[in-house]
């Protein structure tokens, strides 16, 4: 058994794993990477806010960007902030680990300060980052989508070039009022190519991929957009309510979505994660514990305001929902990057929080937002 030492080892080299062991790498640490398969493109489409990311990622990890996306409640409206969808080899090559050590192996026991591999390697660190993804879903609240690609030329009638539908809240996927609530996402890939995306967020076990196709069809339908049916797909489906690590734990370093960095309400956590990748490396280089920086009370009373947001969302009926953001996009910039982006800021989301209470209409929709009644509306609804 070989045993080599490190001053960072991350296991998982997705989007989050790779960010930190080239930022480790930059920062002149000597690093270990593990991944089954190091050199895998990864799989999903990620999308991000533009000024979410951090100033050291190079621009061509952007394959589109989307100067005003557009969101539908009751009306259309513009959000006046760019929105981006990362290029998959641009991103995995910006986040280069040449200057690490790479085992394409996989880790059979990770712990505070060794990770044994299947190869009968052992690796020891000075600290051990875990970014492996999130574990089984189960009953947990989940995010859910089914992605179809099309050409844009196929795609213009419902989004034009260089648009993007973040949130597609009218009533054209053919579901009843009486069934869970879903949206559509759609935006453009920057390779000719863009993905409709029927989405739903907070059901318990999340909602099956044969019923996002089937409403992701009728939306196109009713923009006379017809399929073949040998469109390439993707699917999404995992929990929303990962928890940060409790501080003063002897654990390796849970980081990225399976660290508390998936956002609650939105499914989104690569864009988090880039951005609190250097302040994990230089809580290493002071000596502090890395959880202790990433995760200060104001973040988790951020998290944990989100959560009953995400509560929220899985207890609604389409109608409430369309009421619901019809409040928060009226709601100030503030409030609207507070719930959606900024990591700490507990004034401004419990500010947007309860506003958005207070002007979801009609008055008797508010107890189920609150969940004063209906906590477990979909539970086990039968799809």
């Amino acid at each position: 058994m070989s045993v080599r030492e490190f001053d960072v080892a991350v296991v998982g080299l997705g989007p989050a794993g790779r960010a930190l062991a080239h930022r480790a790498a930059v920062a002149g640490l000597k690093v270990a990477a593990i991944d089954p398969r190091p050199d895998r493109l990864f799989p999903p489409t990620f999308s991000c806010w533009v000024d979410e990311l951090p100033a050291w990622l190079p621009g061509f990890a952007i394959a589109q960007r989307i100067e005003a996306p557009t969101v539908w409640t009751s009306v259309e409206r513009r959000i006046t902030r760019p929105y981006c969808v990362l290029s998959k080899p641009g991103l995995h090559a910006a986040l280069n680990i040449d200057d690490a050590t790479v085992y394409a192996a996989r880790a059979r026991n990770v712990d505070q300060h060794l990770v044994e591999l299947d190869n009968d390697t052992t690796v020891k660190a000075a600290t051990v980052f875990d970014t492996r993804g999130l574990p089984v879903l189960n009953q947990r609240r989940a995010a859910s989508a089914h992605g179809i690609f099309v050409s844009e030329e196929t795609a213009a009638p419902m989004v034009a070039k260089g648009e993007g539908l973040l949130l597609d809240w009218r009533p054209e996927n053919g579901a009843g009022p009486a069934e869970p609530p879903s949206f559509l996402y759609a935006v453009p890939l920057g390779d000719g190519t863009v993905i409709f995306e029927e989405t739903s967020l907070g059901l318990r076990g999340g909602m099956p991929q044969h019923e996002l196709r089937k409403r992701t069809l009728a939306r196109l339908k009713a923009h006379g957009i017809e399929l073949t049916g040998d469109e390439p797909h993707e699917a999404a489906h995992y929990p929303l309510d990962q928890e940060p690590p409790k501080k003063g734990r002897a654990i390796a370093v849970p980081f990225g979505s399976r660290g508390g960095m998936m956002h609650p309400c939105t499914g989104y956590s690569v864009a988090d994660s880039l951005a609190l990748v250097d302040p994990a490396i230089d809580a290493i280089k002071a000596g502090n514990d890395p959880i202790e920086a990433l995760w200060p009370w104001q973040a988790r009373l951020v998290y944990w305001m989100r959560m009953r947001g995400l509560w929220g969302l899985g207890r609604l009926t389409t109608a409430q929902s369309i009421a619901m953001f019809d409040a928060f996009f009226t709601e100030s910039e503030r409030g609207q990057r507070a719930l959606l982006s900024a990591h700490d800021d507990y004034l401004g989301l419990g500010a947007v929080l309860f506003n958005t209470v207070a002007h979801t209409w009609p008055f008797r929709w508010r107890y189920d937002l609150v969940g004063w009644r209906n906590r477990d509306r979909w539970l086990n609804y039968p799809f």
